[in-house]
């Protein structure tokens, strides 16, 4: 379990994140959506302590950094390490000795390549899977889809389904909507740096059109097509 109380976050004069109150239970799937510059990163830049902020952030196993694989959008990678290294530096971080890597490969990367020279997806693939051997118990996934192929989305979906089976706590953020859809328990609208709504599983359809003419009304009317 993760709790979140009266979180604030402010860059300067900017407010990006306003009083927010979440709590995030074992064994459910979380989605968190929003506009590009809702919040999203920033608040879970907080929960993995990445930032300072105003509020409390508590979770049933401390300290929640140690026990936190957090996916980031853009993985970063030092030069001249291997994928293989790269598996082997985050398990040993959590203090995991890892046997045959090879043969848990489940995204067939080319983990004696240096990783800097993969490509946007596979590196969004390599460090799930090292997240993946740590044995967190919580996780938080940005953009888990972005850049992926067709077979790696949907094994992603599947590992999230069995993460949720193991009775973690999965929280992601998805421009996609379908993939939202098909893996969370619950989904919260962050706007302007509050939720704005919380919308569990019954009523995820209505959500989706909800967003769809919203955007719709925003943007596409304004561009007059002829």
């Amino acid at each position: 379990m993760i709790a979140i109380k009266q979180v604030s976050k402010r860059y300067g004069n900017k407010e990006v994140l306003q009083y927010i109150s979440i709590q995030f239970e074992s064994g459910k799937v979380y989605g968190i959506v929003g506009e590009n510059g809702a919040g999203k990163t920033t608040l879970f830049r907080c929960i993995a302590g990445l930032e300072e902020y105003q509020g409390e952030i508590s979770s049933d196993l401390s300290p929640l950094k140690n026990h936190l694989g957090f996916l980031l959008t853009d993985p970063f990678f030092y030069k001249k390490i291997t994928g293989e290294e790269y598996i082997q530096l985050l398990a040993q971080a959590r203090n995991k000795d890892i046997q045959q890597i090879a043969s848990k490969n489940i995204f067939q990367l080319p983990l004696q390549q240096y990783a800097d020279t993969y490509s946007t997806g596979m590196k969004k693939k390599l460090a799930l899977t090292a997240l993946l051997f740590q044995g967190n118990q919580y996780f938080i996934l940005d953009e888990p889809y972005n850049g992926v192929d067709i077979q790696s989305s949907m094994l992603i979906t599947e590992i999230i389904q069995q993460l949720r089976r193991l009775n973690k706590t999965v929280i992601l953020s998805s421009h996609i909507f379908s993939t939202l859809k098909d893996c969370c328990d619950e989904i919260f609208v962050l706007h302007e740096g509050r939720i704005q709504k919380h919308v569990e599983q019954a009523d995820f359809g209505k959500l989706e059109q909800e967003m769809i003419d919203a955007t719709l009304a925003k943007h596409l009317g304004n561009l007059q097509l002829e």
